[in-house]
């Protein structure tokens, strides 16, 4: 299917009624994958983790599923706890938090809030398409500049470059940073793999963008697939440094629950020729199995394929001059918007 990355629904684990088009349908008779969004009601942003893998506590997000389609997507199942699917349904079914920005004034005004760093696209991607139009996630970047609230947003979409004067302004506080996530420099991969972000050179000349804005932006050469892509770490880290990426880093590929059927499927359509070296090298790094979820080596995978890629990476970033540590964002400069405060009934008239 053009412009999707997954062309199934697998079953959902939580669902016992699964929806199949009937094998002999015409291809022009089978339903499209038109995407469709729905309003989200959620009565909260921020959500909090306790993971000691992803590297922040609080992330905020204005989306549900995401456009992007990439096949590889660790977030795929969790569209399942609305009771859709894994595969086409995550992509083609967005739910948009209208509220947000409200919902975000109101969180950061609470007394508890530990002002803390927040993520933006901690799961799905805050500048997948709809947000050229919909504009959610700069009005949450307008609120966080209010309250001078550190963030980190991750991104595969040139669309942050629109918000460079909002996250340049954080960053004189020491408040933000931005890691653009480079999969490939292979544009016919990426178009099969990641089918609705911007391509390679757009994200590479959006490291530009960003560095000349003065903002502190880094590289993220996530996922890594062995047997795929994992020969394109170097390349990929000296592009990103040619480009002023300051800092870098890598995750290997997740492949939880339906995840693992969408991920086979797509390889047997568009790589069956590397599918069995690909498979078997992810169960060398899964202690045999597709997917282990244990903390401390979910990101990076155990064994010497693990220990070959975590070398590579070092010995590349080093000669790439990318070797350096991520960026500490700071609280320092925080503060509730007077127009957001309870009145002071001591201050004088």
């Amino acid at each position: 299917m053009r412009g999707r990355g997954a062309e199934e629904n697998p079953p959902n684990r939580f669902e016992p009624l699964i929806y199949e088009p009937l094998p002999d349908l015409a291809e022009e008779d089978r339903p499209g994958p038109r995407t469709q969004f729905f309003v989200d009601r959620s009565r909260s942003l921020i959500t909090r983790n306790d993971s000691p893998d992803v590297g922040f506590s609080y992330s905020i997000n204005p989306y549900r599923g995401c456009e992007h389609g990439c096949i590889y997507c660790f977030a795929r199942p969790t569209h399942e706890y609305l009771g859709w699917s894994s595969g086409l349904d995550f992509e083609t079914k967005i739910l948009v938090k209208t509220d947000a920005p409200q919902l975000l004034r109101q969180e950061l005004s609470e007394p508890d809030w530990p002002r803390e760093v927040l993520a933006m696209s901690g799961v799905t991607d805050c500048y997948q398409p709809i947000e050229r139009h919909l504009r959610l996630t700069r009005a949450c970047l307008e609120v966080l500049l209010e309250f001078r609230q550190p963030v980190t947003v991750v991104t595969k979409n040139h669309l942050v470059c629109r918000d460079k004067d909002l996250l340049s302004a954080l960053a004189d506080y020491q408040a933000a940073a931005v890691y653009i996530s480079i999969t490939t420099l292979d544009a016919e991969l990426a178009g099969r793999m990641e089918p609705r972000t911007s391509r390679p050179a757009a994200r590479l000349a959006a490291i530009a963008e960003l560095a000349q804005a003065g903002i502190p932006v880094g590289v993220l050469v996530a996922p890594i697939i062995p047997g795929l892509n994992d020969h394109e770490i170097p390349a990929i880290l000296r592009a990103a440094a040619e480009h002023g990426a300051r800092f870098a880093g890598y995750i290997v590929l997740r492949l939880p629950y339906a995840l693992k059927e969408l991920f086979q499927a797509w390889l047997q359509r568009h790589y069956p020729q590397r599918r069995d070296k690909v498979l078997s090298r992810l169960r060398e790094l899964r202690g045999g199995k597709l997917y282990d979820a244990h903390w401390g080596t979910r990101m990076t995978g155990t064994g010497p394929i693990a220990d070959a890629i975590a070398s590579l990476f070092r010995v590349s970033a080093r000669q790439a001059g990318l070797d350096q540590p991520h960026p500490t964002l700071s609280a320092a400069h925080f503060r509730v918007p007077t127009a957001s405060r309870q009145p002071d009934l001591f201050a004088s008239s």
